[in-house]
């Protein structure tokens, strides 16, 4: 079974991560293996809710797209270096491939062997010379152990293809030499004797006791095989290694991790037709084929409060949704498939959430309906956002029976913890909680403090606004606004680059615009500012 990821958008906050982890949560009680994740760093006050409840933050994913191990290339597609050509010959034929990589004893990659390969070394190989086991020749020649004191083999051969007196007089036996013969005893009496590396009997023919017995003194390999010496002498040939016929493949070998779009460009280039897959640690874990490329297994995902491509995860395009469970607007996200989408106008996907649980009939454990109420009471403000409904909070006091936990308390302490700003830098504040909304093909982006102390900020007004400007014409925001929301007050203070003032004059109808603007009664992002200034982008 897939692990399917299950997330919200880029700047997690405390009903986004959550929320990611009770739907998991009532995901896996239905039986899907699900795994909770983050896009980005957790706040303040996330933080302060996944301590409260003793959970492990989730770990952050970077992005969903199409890597080399989302393939369904050849797993496990390998051989030893050291077997035979003709053991390489028969697994290509048996996994019908033109290539296959070698490994070592540890499974590490030592090159690529091709058919192509394999049929110019059978054409034009040097056939006088082989350098393999003893094992690969007592297989290749379907033979008989006889005497055996080397496990490799290395050495020149000949084949006793003359009468003995013109053999012996023209070849001269040295400890490198391997012999091809039958039943030429004179020939074998002088090869055991000058100590040669292998003798090998053809035609299942008999071997002389005493001539056995020089050979075992003076540690003479022989081997006995039913072939004549004709197919002897061809077949040997394919005894040897294939590692020594192999291409280097570290050039054209692929990490698993490596992305689908990266190997297909470097692969064109390239221009082979196989390709090695290994691990961090050099390990082999098989094959890739250009035939194989339309052959994916797309990462699976669910999206939990978000639906806009812009504001998920990087890669989005390459990888299944399965569903979307969200409580804002309908943003530019679209589907191969018909997908289960969930969206209620509720002020927290938790709430949404509850109602999933309630509908499956699956108990809520105590720590998953503290993490959901803390995410209905994040997104709410403790019931005073103006997104807040009377759903949101039955199902709040519902999840507290649940926790156990006192609303009115817990919640004072988890705002607090998510205003403090002590240690934070400009930038950290600006872009700590900030979405953005593409519209006519430009780029809004709006950014929230919630604050029990908004003097902290507009004490420094000047350097935010600078500090403003700068992002926008860095990151090339079309508007880039900084909403401090007062959480004493119930209201925000609007601070802006420096060419959006028209365009939040018109919104907000205001005659004279300033930095530090105060909007009354302003306290939701989604559904006070976002509406008022969308429409006005042309």
């Amino acid at each position: 079974m897939r692990e399917i990821y299950v997330f919200g958008h880029k700047k997690p906050d405390t009903d986004s991560v959550t929320a990611a982890i009770a739907l998991s949560n009532l995901k896996q009680s239905l039986g899907m293996k699900t795994k909770p994740m983050i896009l980005g760093d957790i706040n303040n006050e996330t933080k302060y809710v996944l301590d409260y409840f003793k959970v492990k933050k989730p770990e952050y994913l970077e992005d969903v797209r199409l890597q080399i191990k989302d393939l369904n290339y050849y797993k496990n597609c390998y051989i030893s270096e050291n077997v035979s050509l003709k053991k390489a010959y028969e697994y290509l034929l048996e996994k019908n491939i033109t290539g296959v990589p070698l490994v070592d004893k540890e499974k590490k990659l030592k090159g690529i062997l091709t058919s192509k390969m394999l049929v110019s070394e059978l054409i034009a190989g040097n056939f006088t010379k082989i350098y393999t086991s003893y094992d690969n020749i007592l297989e290749t020649l379907e033979g008989e152990e006889i005497l055996r004191f080397d496990d490799e083999i290395e050495g020149n051969i000949i084949a006793a293809s003359f009468r003995s007196t013109t053999f012996l007089a023209t070849y001269n036996f040295t400890p490198e030499t391997i012999m091809i013969v039958g039943d030429r005893h004179s020939l074998i009496e002088s090869a055991v004797n000058s100590k040669i590396k292998l003798l090998i009997i053809v035609g299942n023919l008999e071997i002389k006791e005493e001539h056995i017995k020089i050979a075992s003194e003076n540690r003479v390999n022989i081997i006995r095989t039913k072939f004549d010496t004709f197919q002897t002498s061809k077949l040997i040939e394919l005894s040897n290694y294939v590692k020594n016929i192999v291409m280097d493949a570290r050039n054209i070998s692929f990490n698993e991790n490596d992305y689908y779009d990266d190997f297909k460009e470097k692969s064109i280039k390239l221009g082979y037709n196989n390709y090695p897959v290994i691990n961090d640690k050099g390990i082999c874990l098989g094959l890739i084929r250009i035939t194989d490329l339309n052959q994916m297994n797309k990462k699976q995902v669910i999206l939990v409060d978000h639906n806009d491509a812009s504001q998920s995860v990087d890669g989005l395009n390459q990888a299944e949704i399965l569903e979307v469970v969200d409580h804002h607007n309908i943003g530019a996200i679209t589907t191969n498939m018909p997908i289960n989408f969930r969206n209620m106008t509720v002020g927290s996907t938790n709430t949404i959430i509850y109602s999933l649980y309630n509908e499956n009939d699956v108990y809520i454990p105590k720590q998953i309906a503290g993490l959901m109420l803390s995410g209905i009471l994040s997104d709410t403000l403790k019931f005073t956002s103006p997104t807040t409904t009377e759903y949101d909070k039955y199902v709040a006091t519902k999840l507290a029976e649940i926790a156990e936990i006192n609303i009115d308390k817990y919640a004072l302490d988890m705002l607090k913890a998510g205003t403090n700003i002590k240690g934070k830098t400009i930038d950290e504040i600006i872009l700590g909680d900030f979405k953005t909304y593409e519209v006519n093909e430009k780029k809004i982006t709006i950014s929230q403090l919630l604050t029990f102390n908004p003097q902290e900020i507009l004490n420094d007004m000047d350097k935010y606004v600078q500090r403003i400007n700068e992002i926008k014409d860095i990151r090339e925001y079309d508007t880039l606004i900084l909403c401090v929301t007062d959480m004493i007050e119930k209201g925000s203070y609007i601070l802006y680059d420096s060419k959006s003032e028209e365009l939040l004059c018109e919104a907000f109808n205001a005659e004279n615009l300033t930095e530090g603007y105060f909007l009354k009664d302003c306290l939701s992002r989604k559904k006070q500012l976002v509406p008022l200034i969308m429409p006005l982008i042309k």
